[in-house]
């Protein structure tokens, strides 16, 4: 079954095995609750307001930006092929009493055949470079969202910068995540993204970068986008 899916099984397997500490944010999900509160303002400042909007967060793991989105008023469904960091999300949202945000085990790609076009925003936040065919992805949010609608990716670039920073400095020297998080062969160059949302009929409106102090342990957004960073497109 798993095989006949876009999905990885090493990488569900890695992440399932954490899923436990999605909500914990001195864990190894820690970068993950420091940056969203920047794509969160990002994305709501882009659209204009989250506020009843119906939204699909594809790959969202326990729920970090599902969850934010929904208490900014959004109406949230969250995806993932991770059983456990499915329940895990369900479970914090019960607990948390989040308005407005479910949760569903199921692939972007079986999702757009049974609700193409119903969506105001879709987002797919650092999720792209963990699976066998990312443009599939990106094919599924664009029929997933309506014709205006917005669509939202960040993922890692692929250079040697990124490379250093993001595996060797964030794995090896920092422990800011475990080693073998991240595959250098599936970071994604922005020109490869941008073909693959010119094929699936998304407009780039704007691309931000986001940057790291190691010291201060600050993040923030740039036009830097060696490394890390975020897209937003509208279907046309």
């Amino acid at each position: 079954m798993t095989e006949q899916l876009n999905a990885d099984p090493a990488e569900l397997a890695k992440f399932s095995d954490l899923a436990h500490r999605w909500w914990d944010a001195d864990s190894e999900f820690a970068p993950l609750h420091q940056i969203n509160p920047l794509r969160l303002q990002w994305i709501d400042s882009t659209v204009g307001g989250l506020a009843g909007r119906r939204i699909v967060d594809i790959g969202c793991g326990g729920g970090i930006l599902s969850d934010a989105m929904a208490r900014k008023g959004a109406s949230v469904l969250g995806i993932d092929l991770s059983t456990k960091g499915i329940r895990v999300a369900q479970l914090h949202a019960l607990e948390a009493a989040t308005p407005n945000v479910q949760y569903r085990e199921v692939a972007a790609e079986a999702l757009a055949q049974e609700q193409p076009g119903e969506y105001d925003v879709v987002t797919c936040m650092e999720m792209l470079e963990h699976v066998p065919k990312p443009e599939s992805i990106v094919q599924a949010a664009a029929a997933l969202v309506k014709p205006g609608g917005w669509v939202f990716f960040s993922t890692l670039n692929r250079n040697p910068k990124s490379f250093l920073l993001a595996i060797v400095g964030a794995e090896y020297v920092l422990n800011m995540l475990p080693r073998g998080t991240h595959e250098y062969l599936k970071f994604i160059k922005p020109s490869e993204l941008a073909g693959w949302c010119r094929g699936a009929r998304l407009d780039l409106v704007g691309t931000r970068g986001m940057q790291y102090n190691p010291f201060t342990r600050r993040y923030w957004l740039s036009g830097d986008t060696d490394v890390n960073y975020l897209v937003a497109a509208r279907k046309l």
